[in-house]
């Protein structure tokens, strides 16, 4: 057996200056609350997020399932300078996305040029749902999203009624997220008392 190729010190510092960048996303607080009442980061989004995918990923025919969990993990990275736009507080034009974009690529200033191109490219590719595992992306993080209001410790004036008509785009373009919207719904629809 041979010894494998080692990257570069030069490649190994650069990927490490990247991660010591990307971990202020564990800091990077959402509006969503944990089973115990403490606001979420987005790092605890996107891990969970994930999972979502790797346990539905056998569901997916024709779905390439590391380039779906790739997305995944970019998706969000942006926020680790700027921050969380809570979904509530979205509108149409607010430049969110542009920022975001403008704020990876802060992030991505380190990487190898090769690493610099997926990244930007896969969060490109989500942006933009120009592939399937972007639609996918794009539901299955709306999906997660509502997850975490009808399971976390919110206050008592929380909008769950919200859910209802949150991402409805999103999950509507494959029958995997409808049927899981369709769950979802019926959870949000028990803790709002809204009708059906």
């Amino acid at each position: 057996m041979t010894d494998p190729k080692l990257p570069s010190p030069e490649r190994i510092t650069a990927i490490l200056t990247f991660l010591d960048e990307t971990n202020r996303l564990k800091d990077t607080l959402r509006s969503g609350h944990t089973p115990q009442g403490r606001r979420e980061s987005t790092a605890e989004h996107s891990w969970r997020l994930c999972l979502l995918v790797m346990l539905f990923g056998d569901e997916l025919e024709g779905v390439d399932l590391l380039r779906l969990i790739k997305i995944c993990i970019v998706h969000d990275l942006g926020e680790a300078i700027s921050g969380d736009v809570p979904a509530v507080a979205q509108r149409a034009g607010d430049d969110r996305a542009a920022r975001e974009r403008a704020d990876l690529m802060t992030l991505c200033m380190p990487l190898p040029e090769d690493l610099k191109t997926e990244i930007i490219g896969l969060w490109d590719e989500y942006a933009q749902a120009s592939s399937a595992e972007a639609v996918l992306a794009k539901g299955f993080d709306k999906i997660e999203t509502m997850l975490t209001h009808t399971t976390g410790k919110n206050a008592d004036d929380f909008d769950y009624a919200f859910n209802l008509s949150y991402g409805v785009t999103a999950t509507d373009r494959h029958p995997l997220l409808k049927a899981l919207r369709a769950r979802v719904d019926m959870r949000t629809r028990a803790l709002s008392k809204a009708p059906s």
